[in-house]
């Protein structure tokens, strides 16, 4: 009986990590469709540090977002 009570709190875990990488980046593809340019080649072959701290700042909020939601 406990080693169900411990394999279920590790299944649910494993779910709900996956649903929220999921979310994440599926996030992470509509603010890459809402700015103007693209982001991804911005950061990575023109070197935008500003950009990439503004993109990692959005990540970080929308994890904090998503595992607040899943927290409860």
């Amino acid at each position: 009986n406990m080693e169900y009570i411990a394999l279920k709190g590790i299944v649910n875990a494993l779910i709900f990590s996956v649903i929220g990488v999921v979310v994440l980046i599926i996030s992470y593809y509509i603010i890459e469709k809402i700015t103007p340019e693209n982001t991804w080649k911005e950061i990575v072959q023109n070197k935008n540090t500003a950009l990439a701290i503004v993109f990692a700042a959005l990540i970080i909020g929308i994890s904090l977002i998503i595992s607040a939601a899943i927290h409860g």
